[in-house]
């Protein structure tokens, strides 16, 4: 017996459908996979350092995104949803997605975490322009830090409790203290439901 191959959905067709879309989707080579949505700490995170990012770059030739901005993996034939990402390259003009970014900041939650390490690590690695790639912790202060040497190997650093986190897309730092501005971790909090009058 031969079985129907489900047909693969074509990368034209998944950025028209996300347009009208009320659910986000990562697409990776003709399968679609539906976005989790995010907590507390998570938007936290993100948002502070979309902020920071948006500051130290603003005047200059250099744009920042956060998590509705597509990204374009060509060798993968994948659209991911970064949860910030910055792009210096003026050539880079899609309104709907992004190629050629030099720095990606993924924060990890459970849900993601092993997506955003090994996956997208990969994929993200054979974007040329990307200098470096961020993988923050929402559950404690550490910052791992993959940034691609001038001979294009890639090195890690571990930035914990304290410190400042180095990028060479935009040739600045981040403060550990400014990445978790106001942000409380809390261990294993159970989701309850409360009832709205």
């Amino acid at each position: 017996m031969q079985l129907a191959l489900k047909p693969q959905l074509s990368a034209a067709d998944y950025l028209e459908g996300e347009q009208i879309s009320d659910i986000r989707h990562e697409f990776v080579d003709g399968h679609v996979f539906a976005m989790a949505g995010a907590g507390e700490s998570h938007n936290l995170i993100a948002g502070n350092v979309f902020a920071k990012l948006r500051n130290l770059v603003r005047g200059g030739p250099c744009r920042v995104f956060i998590s509705d901005m597509k990204l374009n993996v060509v060798e993968w034939n994948a659209f991911y949803y970064p949860d910030v990402m910055v792009v210096c390259d003026d050539s880079d003009t899609q309104p709907f997605f992004k190629q050629n970014p030099c720095l990606v900041v993924e924060v990890l939650s459970p849900s993601t975490a092993s997506t955003d390490r090994r996956e997208k690590m990969l994929a993200y690695r054979t974007v040329p322009s990307l200098r470096d790639y961020l993988l923050i912790s929402q559950d404690k202060r550490r910052v791992e830090v993959f940034r691609r040497g001038a001979d294009g190997t890639w090195a890690e650093a571990v930035v914990v409790e304290a410190g400042d986190v180095g990028l060479e897309c935009v040739q600045t730092s981040l403060a550990l203290d400014d990445i978790y501005e106001d942000v409380k971790f809390m261990e294993n909090t159970p989701i309850t439901l409360m009832d709205v009058a």
